[in-house]
């Protein structure tokens, strides 16, 4: 049984390769995969979650993902999310991988994003704000960069320095990057906003996004957060990575509809549906498109397949 830190699966996966790949798992799925299961395994003291996240192609390969959130973990000065990501093989059952989780989940969530990009942002998008500093933000940037020459990359956080440092590390890396503080004025630049935040309240609003704008919701993976306004969700076409997660899962869309700016009705697709091409992604040059991303199992064990095709 091979074992894959992060540094190995990011050198294995490339964000383009990887939209590829997603892509036709998603245009003939062959994948089976269950909501997420959550657990509350955490004490009194030290309140935690296990998520288990499996999936399975019957007769080939299956995995799990097994992620812990603890979110007291930074008074120990420990990541608050931990986790791994276990590939069996189909025919015996037999542990092929153990990898890291982190690693594959930045990845593959960016991926999906780039994969959406490709569908519903305008080819001629050149503008880029990324919300949020934490781990997944880079991946954000790099995989919206990946086929586009970007003219402009803006970052915005909660905290200042954060924004200046990871600016820094984008701009050291090519790409067009710099700090911003004014989020409303960095809204209404962007061709292309992607938000990856634990937010609770609403960041990017519907009044400030541009005509021909695509907006990419990754944070809020639970129904008590949320990234937009009920102005953006009103506006705005919708697409979600996949239906049944998106509507059980995506604050979002649940608090949008709780307040009547929302109807399921209105989810015009999810990435099974464009991949396959049942659905019309961006339409118009000036219409608003929205994709909300809360995480696939079938996507895990796409990025997790392709790591070991490319490293053994």
């Amino acid at each position: 049984m091979r074992q894959f830190p992060a540094a190995e699966i990011e050198q294995a996966l490339d964000y383009g390769a990887l939209a590829d790949a997603l892509a036709a798992a998603f245009a003939s799925p062959q994948v089976e995969a269950p909501l997420r299961l959550a657990y509350d395994v955490g004490g009194a003291d030290a309140p935690g979650h296990l998520l288990m996240m499996p999936a399975w192609r019957r007769g080939a390969r299956f995995g799990v993902k097994l992620v812990n959130v603890f979110p007291q973990n930074g008074r120990r000065g420990l990541g608050a999310v931990n986790g791994v990501y276990v590939l069996f093989d189909g025919e015996t059952g037999l542990p092929e991988a153990v990898m890291d989780s982190d690693a594959l989940t930045n990845q593959r969530t960016a991926a999906a994003s780039l994969l959406a990009a490709r569908h519903l942002a305008r080819e001629d998008a050149r503008t880029l704000l990324v919300v949020g500093t934490g781990h997944l933000a880079p991946h954000l940037a790099r995989a919206h960069a990946t086929g586009r020459r970007l003219a402009k990359v803006m970052v915005h956080g909660r905290a200042p320095e954060k924004a200046r440092a990871l600016a820094a590390r984008l701009a050291a890396e090519g790409l067009p990057a710099a700090p911003v503080e004014d989020l409303a004025a960095a809204v209404a630049q962007a061709d292309i906003v992607t938000c990856a935040t634990t937010s609770r309240a609403p960041l990017v609003r519907g009044d400030w996004v541009r005509p021909g704008a695509h907006v990419d919701l990754v944070g809020a993976f639970r129904s008590d957060m949320r990234e937009s306004d009920d102005a953006l969700v009103a506006r705005a076409r919708i697409f979600v990575d996949t239906r049944a997660g998106a509507l059980a899962e995506a604050g979002d869309l649940l608090q949008a509809k709780a307040s009547g700016a929302f109807d399921e009705e209105r989810v015009e697709g999810d990435l099974f549906d464009l991949c396959a091409g049942r659905v019309t992604g961006r339409a118009g040059a000036d219409e608003i498109t929205l994709f909300k991303s809360v995480g696939a199992a079938l996507e895990d064990l796409t990025a997790a397949e392709l790591v070991l095709a490319r490293v053994v």
